[in-house]
């Protein structure tokens, strides 16, 4: 699937990987609040780093389908994670939930290490802003 945005990525610069440098995007916009990795019912079913994150995209889908949009609009994610080396170690592991949950859209995105989230069991916190495109109009990739 093309994305409706326009990825933007300087060509003297290294590809990012997993990642977008930036995106142009031109639309009606969709602000998620911070997405931790519990279910619709509030209860965190594991606390293994990993799957925390794969039901935070989720609950960030759940979120955008209420506006209209998918992951294919999403122009930005911001994650807040309590221990940056459980990032780190489990990055093909992460690939893999992100790819299954969000397929190989890959955003602007930021990882910030914080001391702790407000849910005690939370190890991950992603927030996400999408945008739909107005009618008729397209990015390129």
């Amino acid at each position: 699937m093309t994305s409706p945005h326009a990825f933007l990525h300087p060509k003297s610069w290294k590809p990012a990987l997993g990642y977008s440098s930036g995106i142009a995007a031109e639309g009606r916009m969709i602000f998620t609040g911070g997405m931790v990795g519990w279910t619709a019912d509030q209860q965190f079913d594991s606390d293994d780093f990993v799957d925390q994150v794969r039901q935070a995209l989720r609950n960030i889908v759940a979120v955008l389908a209420e506006g209209g949009a998918g992951p294919e609009h999403i122009v930005r994610l911001t994650w807040y994670v309590t221990d940056r080396q459980d990032y780190l170690s489990r990055l093909k592991d992460l690939g893999r939930a992100y790819r299954e949950v969000l397929g190989r859209h890959y955003p602007a995105m930021a990882l910030v290490q914080v001391v702790a989230l407000v849910e005690d069991r939370a190890k991950v916190e992603i927030e996400a802003t999408a945008v739909i495109p107005h009618a008729g109009k397209a990015g390129k990739d």
